[in-house]
């Protein structure tokens, strides 16, 4: 597997739930057109990352896992032969979810995962957090990989990225839904760098509040046995302009890296490491607003 393709779809909501799903039709068609494999989303793609105050309205603008919105893309996918990741707000109790769902080629629902690390201290307070991780193993016509999904905040956390690989994840999908400057592409170059995992990250562009572009990749392979020095493991950076932008993972490439470098899982302590699953929280990270 030398080239497996993600198509970040860095696309401008529309004003309803049947606009985004008619431009997010037509978005995967061309992203299958360019040669993808798998095409993403950005953050709530089925709300444009529209959160309202207002909690009746907020549930009433949730769609279900097995809606027609998500099943029009589930079937979409079987029809054109590519995985596609789906984001939605997402029917649930007490509040809605942010939610991402994978399809594979065949048009089956492979990995639903919802948001675990929500911005609780802004407008996701009004959502249910989840509570794991997941990883799957994505068929595609260049052979298996292994998948897994955090969303945008999830990527400040290592726990995340390094769950994900301990998982086996060899690309990690983030739809995002934020500024994306220096520091956060930082995050994600070093999340990849230090679980030595392939990341995909897919942003709103310039024009939608609070977004900017620059999705991004990153393969993690800090080091070539064909180079001298550590390398930018940097795939892709998108600019601000609305467009579809090819993420190319040479995953084979990936695989032998993993196998032979020191990082994600060869030299790790867990034993060493109870401190990190301890729930207590002292001054100054204590916050109000802070939810479990």
């Amino acid at each position: 597997m030398r080239n497996l393709k993600v198509a970040l779809l860095q696309i401008m909501p529309e004003e309803t739930l049947d606009g985004n799903l008619q431009k997010g039709l037509e978005y995967c068609r061309k992203a299958k057109d360019m040669g993808a494999d798998i095409a993403l989303f950005p953050e709530m793609w089925s709300v444009g990352y529209n959160i309202s105050e207002n909690i009746d309205e907020l549930k009433a603008s949730a769609v279900s896992v097995d809606s027609m919105f998500v099943d029009s893309f589930a079937r979409l996918a079987k029809n054109i032969n590519m995985a596609i990741g789906i984001t939605i707000l997402e029917t649930y109790e007490p509040y809605p979810r942010n939610t991402f769902c994978l399809f594979d080629r065949y048009g089956t629902n492979v990995l639903t995962y919802a948001k675990v690390h929500t911005c609780d201290f802004g407008e996701e307070c009004r959502l249910t957090a989840g509570d794991d991780f997941y990883v799957t193993d994505l068929n595609t016509e260049k052979g298996n990989v292994k998948i897994g999904s955090m969303i945008c905040y999830d990527r400040e956390f290592p726990e995340s990225g390094r769950i994900l690989m301990l998982k086996g994840a060899e690309i990690i999908l983030v739809p995002n839904a934020c500024p994306m400057e220096i520091n956060r592409l930082s995050q994600l170059r070093a999340r990849a760098y230090e679980n030595m995992v392939g990341i995909a990250t897919v942003n709103y562009p310039q024009g939608k509040p609070d977004c900017n572009g620059h999705s991004s990749a990153f393969d993690g392979i800090a080091y070539s046995p064909n180079e001298s020095g550590s390398r930018d493991t940097l795939v892709i950076e998108a600019g601000e302009r609305e467009g579809i932008y090819i993420a190319d993972f040479d995953v084979e490439a990936i695989r032998e890296y993993r196998s032979r470098e020191v990082h994600g899982n060869a030299y790790r302590h867990p034993e060493k490491y109870s401190l990190l699953v301890s729930e207590r929280i002292e001054e100054p990270f204590i916050r109000n607003d802070y939810r479990k």
